[in-house]
């Protein structure tokens, strides 16, 4: 177990420097910051002194160096845009984005997982065929169209919910104030929660009913079945154990990705968490805020991983013994 988790970090150790290289590569050369931060009438020489203090004339390796060790003592500078430390930005959205993706998650999971087990036990009913065609829309629909499409219905139509923002928010601490305990918070959650979940609701939904009806095929359901056992008793027991075990992994990295590409649904209804940050940074080349965001991604993704590898080496015992082999 000790070797197996000291391996898995020392790949997320060569994936994190992999990934710091690309972005700080692709993000140094994507425009002139310094143009960005000045005005048009500013003298060459000022902005010769600007990018002089920032370190855009050093070699690239020493950039690239100094980035490496700031970011491991978690400073990524200061934004161009906003002239506040990025870290401090980013702690600051974080709460927002990481709630929207825990509702998402929930959301995908609770009913990814009960409509697959319906639509795998009950899937010549005609509710069965229904919850299958619908899941399409989920799958095929992109998440701009979905978010656009709830909110003209819901916020402009029916007038029910928000049509953007994250309501009135809470301070439970001083670096994180949350939506959860106010009406409004809550009301601002369900649309862009709903959007996020969708995909993901769907694609969990698809993949628990393909395989529990690949497990209810198998000798051994037929075994029980021949015991007598009762069928709640196979299908939650036996069948739906066996089948969680890729559904742990495939959730694994759809949380990733819920955080990753919440992006697009912050967009729709301007949620105020980390990709709308990342959005605004495009507009204007802030290079640092835009490498952080990818750097934390990518730390999401690593640290994710790690842990859905770590539960699948505990879930699955051909893991341990292959392990046991290797060493």
């Amino acid at each position: 177990m000790l070797v197996f988790v000291l391996r898995r970090l020392a790949q997320s150790v060569v994936v994190m420097l992999a990934v710091s290289l690309i972005s700080f590569m692709i993000f140094r050369y994507v425009g002139d910051p310094v143009a960005s931060m000045v005005g048009q009438d500013t003298r060459i020489e000022d902005m010769e002194r600007l990018r002089q203090s920032l370190g855009l004339n050093d070699p690239f390796y020493v950039q690239f160096w100094t980035f490496v060790t700031n970011a491991l003592q978690g400073n990524f500078g200061i934004s161009y845009r906003l002239q506040l430390p990025v870290t401090q930005l980013i702690f600051e959205r974080l709460p927002a984005t990481l709630e929207l993706a825990f509702v998402s998650v929930v959301l995908a999971l609770v009913i990814g997982v009960g409509l697959g087990i319906f639509t795998a036990l009950k899937r010549r009913s005609f509710w069965a065929g229904l919850i299958m065609s619908l899941s399409l829309v989920g799958v095929s629909l992109p998440t701009f169209l979905i978010g656009t499409g709830l909110m003209n219905l819901f916020a402009v139509e029916l007038q029910w919910l928000p049509s953007f923002g994250r309501g009135e928010t809470v301070e439970v601490t001083p670096w994180w104030r949350t939506g959860f305990l106010t009406q409004s918070g809550l009301r601002s959650l369900i649309l862009p929660a709903i959007t996020l979940s969708l995909f993901q609701m769907t694609l969990i939904m698809r993949l628990v009913r393909s395989e529990m009806l690949e497990v209810l095929r198998q000798d051994y359901i037929r075994f029980a079945r021949a015991r007598g056992l009762p069928e709640r008793v196979i299908n939650f027991r036996h069948a739906l154990k066996n089948t969680l075990v890729p559904v742990i992994t495939i959730t694994g990295l759809q949380l990733g990705s819920i955080i990753a590409f919440s992006v697009v649904t912050e967009s729709v209804f301007q949620w105020p968490g980390v990709g709308s940050l990342f959005i605004n940074s495009v507009a204007t080349v802030d290079v640092p805020v835009m490498a952080a965001y990818l750097m934390f991604i990518a730390l999401v993704f690593v640290v994710i991983n790690l842990a859905v590898d770590i539960l699948y080496y505990l879930v699955d015992p051909r893991l341990r013994i292959s392990a046991r082999a290797g060493a």
